[in-house]
């Protein structure tokens, strides 16, 4: 969710700027690469609706934009060399027992934890070139100016310092001669002329180094921008207990990217004003890093599920329709509710009647879609909140069958009903008629005694759609046997 965040900001910041969005793979470290990555890194942003104006699958001026191929192409041994030859970088090779010696060390003595230069940050070329000569493994270090303050201007928390004393020499080049992010980033950050590193804070620590490499090739700076942390309701660091971390998992959920995307710009970023609700060209028109905050973001699942069905609701009926029916039949969405199938036996026994109800009756199930639109917060709650459309025989609420079925009146209720719903097909104001006229004929105040029993006989539960409206929808057939079963059910 970080990530994707900082994509959103920086193609917000750039449609707002008429700026240039470049989408950049970042693989020098291989042993985290996992097969797939790269095309579910493209197949999330393009789902939300970020976009590139270059980069990585799209072209542009400064390519190639996949890091393992601009290493084949030399652009960073090059300038690797160039620091070599200025005295900003030096070759050493400390051994693995060596390296986890000094960090013992370090600790024992109550040292900064790192690498400050050991015997090879001074040595003489005669000794780099006799190892070399002896084909010891060795990386590329780079040289942080000692007794210094190294200073660089957040965007969001302004001047930030470092003792250089206590920064420690990043490796460069690594033995295989694969750059490291520390390098390979900034160097292809100047080349392709970048003007802002929008990151997450757990960065801020590397900031000096970066600046020092930037001052060390004498380039300009981009501005650095450290996005604040994302933190669940509880105040802890995000993880999976306070929701799904993978973005297209959201997808598979039942998320409307357009939901998503207003929800994670909000975490961090304040448009001003009250502004909650916001569609991606109102975000692009807002977003500006001034309203950046340094403080941890918050990621409420509840606030999401509140966006999702305000977008949900947004959508004309049969867009909606189309939507839900390809949900439903989805292999993502199954894969995903599948599980934890005991858990989410409703869910996906939800699916099966929409997919069945679509195919045996559409006018049935799109007039299900629209009751159901103003309830749901996703897309996957629409099979549960609509199943007893579907179901010849809806299960009962027994709680609620004890409840309103022992009532005095019930009995002729359902008999009423039966005599009165005889027509083809009753309209909303028929159904509401004979629910009123027995009401006042029973002498009720309120239509509650008579309209939660007729409910719980049609739907087998106390809550849903709007009464009139989903009688009419069920339509007398549905109703007759509904409410003979329910005379079955009477004490």
């Amino acid at each position: 969710m970080g990530n994707i965040r900082d994509a959103l900001f920086k193609h917000l910041i750039a449609r707002h700027s008429g700026g240039t969005n470049i989408l950049r793979i970042e693989d020098t470290d291989r042993t985290r690469y996992v097969p797939g990555c790269e095309e579910e890194i493209v197949e999330s942003l393009q789902w939300l609706g970020i976009q590139f104006q270059e980069g990585f699958g799209i072209g542009g001026d400064f390519g190639p934009y996949r890091q393992s191929e601009r290493k084949e192409a030399g652009i960073y041994a090059k300038l690797a060399d160039e620091l070599l030859e200025q005295g900003h970088a030096y070759w050493a090779f400390d051994t693995s027992d060596e390296l986890t010696e000094m960090r013992e060390m370090q600790q024992i003595n109550k040292q900064p934890i790192g690498y400050f230069g050991g015997v090879w940050r001074d040595a003489t070329p005669e000794q780099v070139e006799a190892a070399r000569s002896k084909g010891l493994p060795g990386v590329i270090r780079q040289r942080i100016p000692r007794d210094t303050t190294i200073v660089i201007e957040d965007y969001i928390r302004g001047r930030l310092e470092w003792d250089s004393n206590t920064v420690d020499d990043p490796v460069l080049i690594k033995a295989d001669g694969m750059p490291t992010y520390h390098f390979a980033a900034m160097v292809d950050d100047h080349l392709m002329q970048i003007s802002h590193i929008m990151r997450g804070e757990e960065w801020i620590s590397s900031a000096p180094k970066h600046a020092c490499l930037f001052d060390a090739f004498g380039w300009d700076r981009p501005v650095f921008v450290h996005c604040p942390v994302i933190k669940g309701k509880d105040g802890s660091k995000l993880s999976k207990r306070h929701g799904d971390t993978r973005v297209l998992d959201y997808r598979s959920a039942g998320y409307l990217p357009e939901a998503l995307v207003n929800f994670v710009a909000l975490i961090g970023w304040a448009p001003g004003g009250d502004r909650e609700l916001m569609a991606m060209p109102e975000l692009e028109e807002a977003f500006t890093l001034d309203g950046l905050q340094p403080s941890p973001g918050v990621f409420d699942l509840d606030k999401l599920r509140w966006m999702n069905g305000h977008y949900m609701r947004q959508r004309p009926l049969a867009e909606l329709c189309e939507m839900v029916l390809n949900f439903a039949r989805s292999e993502g969405a199954r894969e995903y509710y599948g599980k934890n199938p005991e858990e989410n036996k409703e869910i996906l026994a939800g699916f099966d009647l929409l997919s069945q109800g679509a195919e045996a009756d559409p006018a049935l199930f799109s007039k299900a879609i629209e009751l159901g639109q103003e309830r749901v917060t996703t897309l996957a709650d629409f099979g549960v909140a609509t199943a007893f459309f579907f179901q010849e025989e809806p299960p009962m609420d027994q709680a609620a069958v004890e409840k309103w079925f022992s009532q005095p009146h019930v009995p002729a209720l359902f008999d009423s009903l039966l005599e009165r719903l005889t027509a083809s097909a009753p309209t909303e104001e028929e159904c509401e008629a004979a629910i009123r006229d027995f009401s006042a004929a029973q002498g009720f105040e309120k239509m509650g005694p008579v309209v939660h029993p007729t409910r719980v006989a049609l739907t087998g539960r106390t809550a849903g759609p709007g009464l009139f409206q989903l009688m009419a929808a069920l339509g007398p057939d549905r109703m007759r046997k509904r409410l003979e079963r329910a005379k079955t059910l009477l004490p």
